[in-house]
Formats: C-alpha cells, structure tokens, sequence
C-alpha cells in the first residue's frame, strides 16, 4: 500500500509541474558551486517540500535528510521515483549521527537537502542543526521556496501545501550563507536566527508573487528545547 501511495504522488507532482505554467529564479550560483563538485546545503520548509524536485534539476544527484518516522519514510519512497537519493536522521537534538553521516558524505561534493523545520516542528522555524553541519562542513547553505497558484493548504502542524494541477507556480533561490569553522554558540545562534528569517521572507515573497495568503510561523521554542 505504501509503495501504491508513493508511486501515485510521484505521478501527481509530475502532473502538477506539466500541466502547470512555473518559474525559477535565483539558481544559477546553486548550479554553479554544484557543477564545480563543492557541497551545498538546500533549505526548505517541510510544508514546502512537495515539488521541491523540479525546484532543483541536480535531484537526482542529490541527497535529503528524511526522518526515520512513517511520514519520512513516505517522503523517501516518493522522491526515489525521481532517483534522489536520501538519508534517515534528523539533525535536532540527538542527531549527530545524521550530522556524520551528511559531514562525511558532503566531503566528496554534492547537495544535501534538509527541512530544517522538520519532522515536527515547530513549523518554519529553523533548528541548529543544519548551521552546525554548515560550519562544520564549509558548505554554504542555499534558501528555496516555492509557491503555487491554485492550491490546497492543509491544516497539518507544517500547514503543508498541494499545489493543484493547470495551475502557476514559482520557485525562489536565496543568497547562499556561509557559517566560519570558528563561529562560537552565538555566532551559531546569529546565524539560525538569519537562516529563519531569510526563509520565511522568501516564502513570503514567493507567495506575495502569486497573490497567496502568507502562512504564519509557529511560536518559536525557547534556545534550551532546540
């Protein structure tokens, strides 16, 4: 059933993108930095996540960080359709594992996807970790969101959003962040508090574009919950 569930929403996405009329803008240095074999580091909401794999056409050369929770799985079954590749973690708290295991793959090159407001929230609210694995690694990280006109937001803790078939859709790259090896723990908290601020104003722009109704961030969780 799982595996019917996963090949039907591959199906859909590709509905959605050969029936509808999209743009990207802003991806050129994202393709750049990956044609050259440097690592990069792309940050989208996990509301956002559904037609992330025709936001970026290296993915099925890329890899994303999926949770080990059934919903994860899901994902990780679905984007197989469009051969990317994925990785089971998280990169919250108790997750250094999966910050090994991208650190040591983000050696060789490549792009790494990650949600860094999932798997469970609180909704477009940036956890640590991925400006950990930033320093750590030297990879800058990337901003992407998207919007779409007709859609359906459904009222999950993500707010996550179906964009519907014949319909517009626009994809929107941000300017890379870099994170210095010796950034200490505010520098780290600086830059978690930008990351955050600079998605959601793309999330904000992207549906400002297409006349949608912004979606409101969660309350945020105190620096000792994250």
């Amino acid at each position: 059933m799982q595996a019917i569930l996963c090949w039907a929403a591959a199906q859909y996405i590709r509905l959605v993108w050969l029936t509808g009329r999209w743009r990207i803008e802003g991806e050129g240095e994202a393709t750049r930095i990956f044609e050259q074999g440097r690592p990069l580091i792309i940050a989208t909401w996990h509301g956002r996540l559904l037609m992330t794999p025709f936001g970026w056409r290296h993915s099925a050369k890329s890899h994303v960080l999926v949770s080990a929770h059934r919903d994860g799985q899901l994902i990780a079954r679905t984007l197989a359709h469009f051969r990317a590749q994925t990785i089971t973690g998280s990169t919250r708290r108790g997750g250094t594992d999966a910050l090994r295991k991208l650190h040591r793959l983000m050696q060789k090159g490549g792009a790494v996807g990650i949600t860094p407001d999932g798997p469970r929230g609180p909704r477009m609210r940036v956890s640590p970790g991925i400006v950990q694995l930033a320093r750590l690694s030297g990879a800058p990280i990337f901003p992407l969101a998207y919007s779409a006109r007709p859609r359906h937001v459904f009222e999950t803790w993500d707010r996550f959003i179906l964009p519907l078939p014949f319909g517009r859709g626009l994809f929107l790259w941000g300017a890379p962040m870099t994170i210095p090896r010796e950034a200490d723990d505010a520098a780290v908290e600086a830059a978690r508090r930008t990351l955050e601020d600079r998605l959601n104003e793309l999330t904000n722009r992207a549906d400002a574009a297409l006349g949608q109704p912004q979606i409101e961030p969660a309350p945020s969780l105190p620096a000792t919950a994250r």
